[in-house]
């Protein structure tokens, strides 16, 4: 019977790592829809989406299976539980991926090379869904750490972008500000990514500790 559960863990974690990948894969096309104008790329990133949804309904009807039909131990129901937050925040990834190449379709974003940040900012953001996703396959507190520490690094990258977009707002007047408000709302989008992957971080660290951040917070709170 454990046999049989153990394979059943391992097959959650290869869903999650292809979700995950799902995810990465949506956000760097998105961005290289952006920066190319290629809106074959774009419409790939919208149905990207349709599979990141079938991937969070596949992984929480194995979970659900998990936890009616077996018996798992405290350990094993952190990490089932774990994975039931974890694929709400990579659907909400997928969306906004999605999201990000609507603009793309529905605006004019001949201006989005001046802005080099921005692709900074997804590589990152890509970059930490991945590592939150392996940090859980791997049961790894540093490498989770390093994704929640990384999540500053975003914000930070966004704050420089929102800067350098409103001063371009200044210099070119009302022509351009409607390309830049679609850049600035690109690169939230992008902000909101590096969230959710914080999020997930937290939901490993809970898997392996049995602690999560809001608990942590509550008791400096006390």
């Amino acid at each position: 019977m454990r046999n049989k559960f153990d394979m059943q863990l391992e097959e959650l974690n290869n869903m999650l790592n292809h979700m995950g990948g799902l995810c990465e894969v949506a956000i760097k096309s998105a961005t290289n829809a952006l920066a190319d104008g290629d809106m074959e790329k774009a419409h790939e990133v919208i149905t990207a989406d349709s599979e990141i949804d079938q991937s969070e309904r596949d992984i929480e009807q194995l979970c659900l299976t998990l936890l009616l039909q077996q018996q798992p131990v405290a350990r094993d129901l952190r990490q089932i539980s774990a994975a039931l937050k974890m694929i709400t925040d990579m659907e909400r990834i997928g969306d906004q991926a999605s999201d990000i190449a609507e603009i793309i379709i529905s605006a004019n974003m001949s201006e989005a090379t001046d802005f080099p940040k921005i692709t900074e900012m997804s590589e990152e953001a890509a970059r930490m869904v991945t590592d939150a996703v392996h940090a859980y396959i791997d049961k790894n507190l540093e490498l989770a750490g390093r994704v929640e520490a990384n999540d500053d690094v975003v914000d930070l990258m966004f704050d420089s972008v929102r800067g350098e977009l409103i001063n371009f707002i200044s210099a070119h007047g009302a022509s351009d500000a409607e390309q830049a408000v679609d850049l600035i709302m690109v690169a939230k989008y992008l902000e909101r990514i590096a969230d959710h992957a914080t999020n997930i971080a937290e939901w490993v660290v809970f898997s392996i500790t049995g602690i999560h951040e809001s608990e942590i917070d509550t008791k400096k709170l006390n």
